[in-house]
């Protein structure tokens, strides 16, 4: 995108308007003043550059270099002391002036030095360059006090406010800018510094999260899988066998999701850099969860788009659980609405997004159903999807209903956490 011309001089639209004021002031300032306070040199001493015209028409110009402060300091400030210099020599050894005198304890450098001696104090960058400028400055105040003269009272006052006011004041405000600047350098590395602890905090309640897991609830689940196991083989009734035969698959099922937070969390610590996890499954097959759900009353339009791709085991649990969830909400709270699940493959992304339209009329028995939500359930699907580094949106849609959707990376590093530990 180009940028506006006006922002290679200043950095704001204020900045630009307040340079641009001040010119037009000093402009009206300057009439003012030759009107209350007529110049005392005959115009014969400026016939030599053309007339007093040539005399404004420079002081126009120097004028207008305001404009470039911000932006050239430095440059406005050389031609300053360059008009000074130039003024002085051509009073004392050439034909007059260089520019008009309106009164005899006028100093002879330009009327504008004050803004350029300012702008060159505050806004000159670099040491050696500042260094120079303050040089300047100093030949400009010598050559307006005019000591080789004997000047009077009213020429060093005038001397004063045109330079050393100036200076002062642009010594000031450079010196509170810096003051200013390490404060807020300071506030941001202090910034920093508490979001580093704060997430070095987070990282070690995740790793005593995961030892926690692995010591405790690994241990027992793993415990109850070898139990069911040995009932399924050791039990007489075929009712009792499958019974244990569910159990234990059940817990391997779990077993596995376990390992696969314990993984995660324990990811998060600092540590020797991991290869990239392979992906070794597909997201789970939903169609259990769709006949389910066409089982109880509400059918659900189901699509596809992209390739299907592999993820890891982390990542394929829990798009299930997104879905699940999901469609267990509707259940409660938009019985009778149409849903549509989508799942978008696209590189290393899975996309999951379950809408449905604003629901009927609730029966009786549907009301206490949905009244009967903690409205926890969201809650601990965006933490899940959130811990394995995806992103989770759920609310309301503008043309009524509700949706669901939750990008899962495909790879997420699980680290090397086994049942057994």
């Amino acid at each position: 995108m180009k940028r506006p011309l006006w922002r290679l001089l200043w950095r704001n639209w204020r900045e630009a308007a307040f340079d641009v004021a001040l010119v037009l002031g000093l402009q009206l300032l300057g009439r003012i003043l030759v009107a209350l306070f007529p110049r005392q040199s005959p115009p014969e001493a400026y016939a030599w550059i053309g007339g007093e015209w040539a005399s404004d028409v420079l002081m126009m110009l120097l004028c207008l270099g305001l404009l470039v402060r911000r932006r050239f300091p430095l440059t406005l400030m050389v031609l300053t002391a360059l008009i000074s210099a130039a003024q002085v020599l051509l009073i004392e050894f050439g034909p007059g002036p260089l520019l008009v005198i309106n009164q005899l304890s006028d100093p002879w450098p330009p009327g504008l030095s004050a803004f350029a001696i300012y702008a060159a104090v505050v806004y000159t960058r670099g040491r050696r360059r500042w260094l120079f400028a303050l040089n300047l400055v100093s030949i400009v105040t010598l050559l307006s006090a005019r000591p080789w003269e004997r000047p009077e009272g009213d020429t060093l006052v005038t001397s004063v406010v045109l330079t050393i006011f100036p200076l002062l004041l642009g010594l000031y405000v450079r010196a509170r800018r810096r003051l200013v600047d390490a404060l807020r350098g300071r506030a941001e590395r202090a910034e920093r510094e508490r979001e580093l602890l704060a997430e070095q905090a987070r990282a070690e309640e995740r790793a005593r999260l995961a030892a926690e897991m692995h010591d405790v609830v690994t241990h027992r689940v793993s415990l109850m899988v070898l139990q069911a196991g040995a009932l399924e083989v050791a039990a007489a009734d075929p009712e009792t066998r499958r019974a244990a035969g569910e159990l234990r698959a059940g817990g391997c099922e779990a077993l596995g999701e376990l390992r696969d937070l314990v993984g995660v969390l324990r990811s998060g610590r600092e540590g020797p850099a991991e290869e990239p996890p392979i992906p070794t499954v597909a997201v789970p097959d939903l169609s259990e969860l769709l006949q389910q759900s066409e089982a109880v009353g509400v059918p659900v339009d189901f699509a596809v788009e992209g390739d299907p791709a592999l993820v890891t085991g982390a990542v394929a649990r829990t798009a299930y659980r997104v879905v699940q969830e999901a469609l267990t909400n509707v259940h409660k709270h938009a019985y009778g609405a149409d849903v549509a699940v989508r799942i978008v493959y696209g590189g290393d992304r899975v996309r999951l997004s379950v809408r449905n339209s604003a629901p009927a009329r609730l029966s009786e028995a549907a009301a206490e159903l949905a009244a009967s939500g903690s409205g926890a359930g969201l809650f601990g699907l965006q933490q899940r999807v959130e811990l394995v580094g995806g992103e989770f949106h759920a609310g309301p849609v503008a043309t009524g209903g509700f949706e669901v959707d939750a990008v899962l990376p495909a790879y997420v590093p699980t680290g090397e956490v086994t049942a057994g530990g």
